[in-house]
């Protein structure tokens, strides 16, 4: 890291050269922001991956660059009237800042239930920006700032650029993806990036009148690529069952210290990956009782000695469509752990040592963005576009190939997939099934395979 005068230039293995305005220096000189250094990118994925120690600190610092091309893009198109520009100069900030308040290890922890957790970490982000040192680093661009960068995070506002920060088109993705690809050293993650940034384009919307981040039709080809290589990575990397595996002992782990009062829902907040993990380490070897005893000597050294949990069954999400599963399959519910506890029984295990894992992630390969088409701005949604490729059933498609049912023990043991599918058949409630139910937010498994749910990252 060089500074130069007031700005900062960062040589990155990703995008080469990134240089911080003296805001966003002032920013990135934050404890709050420093922080990030000491975050994984991909939780416990280095346990499988050994090169993927890449940090939230340095994603960020992409998402700010590509912000800062994108406006540069945006402001070099057509003239437009004041109101699309309209909060434009807070986009690189709010880019810069959209994973302030991430938990340790990433996304692992808010796959909990609600009541786990003080919530998810774009609601945590309004904490941090509670800190008087991000606040003075934040002065010169108002006093509101801080409020309206946490509102464009959360994919709030009136400004017509939040969908750069938090939408289909977001620079997260494309930013995740590349850098993700690289430090696991996997080919899967390549994104023409190049030609979705040359691509975008202000657009108003023909039904309400507003302005918004689209693309121009011409850029499609490059959204594809994005749509695979999300697939390929949630695929090979994100769903894979190791990473799986320590992301579920991870998150039994920190349950049931939560659970058993070790921790709180508010000791979460703000520790880093070993902050936490000695945090719990200490906690546990000071308590007394079967689940202090079971996290200092059984499941943590587990996760720090890499003794991950076994595949007991797999099922591809695919082979599921003709079968009736449990409300509850993709969830943390106690009901759940109610479940998992009598098949460990069965199995001769401790409670708590099974883990029954179908991963879904919100919105995984939804579309919905506006698309010039020579002129004529049209809404690229789940109906799709005529004469285009019908993006939205193929993103359905990928999330359905992607996931795979997995029943992992503490111990090994094999487990016939068609026992796996009666055990679950036996305890689900009367009337519960996958075919149209709904749950929250979330749509759950249909006859065609298909999830969505409302917005989110993997």
């Amino acid at each position: 890291m060089h500074r130069h005068g007031r700005s900062i230039v960062i040589r990155d293995p990703v995008w080469n050269t990134i240089r911080l305005d003296a805001v966003a220096a002032s920013i990135v000189d934050t404890a709050p922001f420093q922080r990030l250094r000491y975050i994984r990118q991909l939780g416990l994925a280095h346990l499988v991956y050994p090169g993927a120690t890449h940090t939230r600190f340095d994603h960020a610092v992409g998402v700010y660059h590509l912000a800062v091309r994108a406006t540069r893009v945006l402001k070099s198109g057509p003239a437009l009237p004041p109101e699309a520009w309209e909060g434009a100069r807070l986009i690189p900030y709010a880019a810069l800042l959209h994973d302030i308040g991430h938990y340790a290890f990433s996304h692992a922890l808010e796959e909990l239930e609600p009541e786990r957790i003080a919530g998810d970490h774009e609601e945590m982000s309004a904490l941090f920006f509670e800190s008087p040192e991000l606040r003075a680093a934040l002065a010169s661009l108002g006093t509101n700032a801080p409020e309206e960068i946490f509102r464009i995070i959360r994919g709030q506002g009136g400004t017509a650029l939040r969908g750069l920060v938090s939408g289909s088109l977001d620079l997260d993705k494309m930013e995740y993806l590349r850098r993700d690809a690289r430090f696991c050293g996997v080919p899967y993650g390549e994104v023409d990036v190049e030609r979705l940034l040359q691509g975008l384009a202000v657009l108003q919307d023909p039904a309400t009148g507003h302005w918004e981040v689209g693309v121009r039709a011409k850029s499609l080809s490059a959204l594809e690529s994005l749509l695979f290589a999300k697939y390929q990575m949630f695929r090979n990397v994100y769903w894979h069952h190791a990473v799986r595996a320590a992301t579920g002992l991870y998150k039994r782990i920190v349950e049931t210290a939560v659970e058993g009062r070790i921790l709180s829902p508010l000791d979460l907040i703000g520790p880093t990956d070993e902050e936490l993990l000695f945090e719990l380490r200490q906690r546990a070897r000071s308590g007394s009782g079967d689940v202090a005893e079971r996290l200092s000597r059984r499941w943590l050294p587990a996760l720090k000695n890499r003794k991950l949990p076994k595949r007991a069954a797999e099922i591809p999400a695919w082979q599921l469509e003709e079968r009736t599963l449990p409300e509850w399959v993709s969830g943390d519910t106690a009901e759940k752990r109610h479940w998992e506890d009598g098949v460990a029984a069965e199995l001769g295990l401790a409670p708590g040592e099974v883990i029954l894992d179908f991963p879904v992630t919100k919105a995984m390969f939804q579309l919905d963005v506006l698309v010039d088409r020579s002129g004529r701005t049209v809404r690229l949604g789940r109906k799709g576009i005529p004469g285009l490729i019908d993006l939205p059933k193929l993103a359905e498609e990928l999330h359905r190939t992607a996931r795979v049912l997995r029943l992992f023990t503490f111990e090994r043991r094999e487990v016939d997939p068609e026992w796996l599918l009666d055990r679950l058949a036996e305890r689900r409630p009367a009337g519960e099934s996958l075919t149209g139910t709904t749950s929250g937010s979330e749509t759950t498994l249909s006859g065609t395979g298909n999830v969505c749910s409302g917005g989110g990252r993997k």
